[in-house]
């Protein structure tokens, strides 16, 4: 069993700042790329920002220069640092993980996680 918990939304004034966090548990062995995505109402699930584990990061053109993205590896954590929000980055962010991790008969499994989501609302 490997969870994902995010932490860090709520809402904000535009042009405000929030930070998420996440951190991963579980019998983990490692974690290759971690990052985060949004969903909005009626859109799909986009790719905000994601880093490797040598922290090589990769960020939607739309958040370029407003969010930065960190890690801890030894911690299995990672955040978004969320600066100058606009109202349409209102979406509910979800953490997300390629893990590789212990099963339950002691054999390694290899899959993708994702945290339950925590909402992020910019308005005024």
């Amino acid at each position: 069993q490997v969870d994902l918990v995010e932490s860090g939304g709520g809402l904000v004034q535009p042009g405000g700042s929030l930070r998420l966090s996440c951190v991963a548990s579980g019998r983990i062995l490692r974690i290759d790329d971690m990052g985060w995505y949004r969903q909005a109402p009626g859109k799909e699930r986009d790719l905000v920002a994601t880093t490797t584990r040598n922290g090589i990061t990769n960020y939607a053109d739309s958040v370029k220069g407003r969010f930065t993205i960190s890690r801890d590896i030894a911690e299995n954590t990672v955040s978004l640092q969320m600066d100058s929000l606009k109202p349409e980055d209102t979406a509910v962010y979800y953490c997300h993980a390629n893990i590789l991790a212990i099963g339950p008969t002691d054999e390694y499994i290899a899959f993708k996680s994702w945290g339950q989501g925590t909402q992020v609302t910019v308005s005024s």
